[in-house]
């Protein structure tokens, strides 16, 4: 830092001292975190765990392919139904373990009511895993 003067003849050089404070706290202030949490990181209860080994368990449950065409037609696995059948229907496919998966496959033109009234129903019944079967294909 230069100091002005009157007299212009005197030319002095930048000082060149960098200020070191500063960093010097920060340091200080990240060694005492670091003494404080250091003794909570290294404490823990040793344990002797038993040792196993096993595969992998990859089966998976069976599913439901559930259709709802555009004029309201309901299919079971392929197989026409009544909508009076849902019910029993549900109800059985909730009481099977492992719990199936409901695959709605509704027409593009289906009406959104068929189908929350089909999710409904399969919500009473007690099935929980309910999912949707969409047509990957880009929109054009």
């Amino acid at each position: 830092m230069t100091i002005g003067s009157f007299n212009g003849r005197s030319h002095q050089a930048p000082m060149a001292d960098m200020n070191v404070v500063p960093l010097v706290d920060v340091m200080l202030v990240l060694l005492v975190i670091f003494i404080v949490t250091a003794p909570l990181l290294t404490h823990s209860v040793k344990i002797d765990l038993p040792k196993a080994s096993s595969s992998a368990n990859i089966t998976k449950p069976e599913h439901i392919e559930f259709g709802i065409r555009e004029d309201g037609e309901l299919f079971w696995n392929g197989e026409k139904l009544a909508s009076s059948d849902l019910g029993p229907r549900f109800a059985a496919a909730a009481q099977q373990q492992p719990q199936p998966e409901l695959h709605i496959r509704a027409d593009r033109n289906a009406r959104y009511e068929s189908v929350a009234l089909t999710m409904s129903a399969a919500a009473k019944a007690g099935l929980t895993r309910i999912g949707f079967v969409t047509d990957p294909a880009p929109a054009s």
